[in-house]
């Protein structure tokens, strides 16, 4: 792209800039990783399959991202409280590019 293509270009202007604004961030890519592997996922069972991530970091992302539209929350009324935590259609769609994110991981990390 030359100068004068860019100069009145802004990243967040473009689709890459609108998805890279879903995905940003520490945890968005491994809860939507989970959620793919593992279909429907309890916020425990989640905390304990990322491991490095903290209550309240896990709480915060999963409300973002359900007010992204990328995640579903349900939530049953019971005791002990039981929330489950699946992709939405729109998050469904990012399985392609997760499926070729876990594919070049596979044939990288073997180098």
């Amino acid at each position: 792209m030359s100068i004068e293509k860019i100069k009145d270009c802004e990243m967040r202007q473009t689709g890459f800039g609108y998805t890279l604004s879903l995905i940003n961030g520490r945890f968005k890519m491994p809860i939507l990783y989970t959620l793919m592997e593992f279909g429907t996922v309890r916020f425990n069972e989640m905390k304990k399959f990322i491991g490095e991530i903290s209550y309240r970091t896990l709480s915060t992302v999963l409300k973002e991202m359900e007010a992204d539209g990328l995640v579903s929350r349900k939530e049953y009324s019971q005791i002990p409280p039981k929330v489950e935590y699946s992709l939405t259609e729109k998050g469904k769609s990012f399985i392609p590019i997760l499926d070729a994110m876990s594919e070049w991981g596979e044939v990288h990390k073997k180098e």
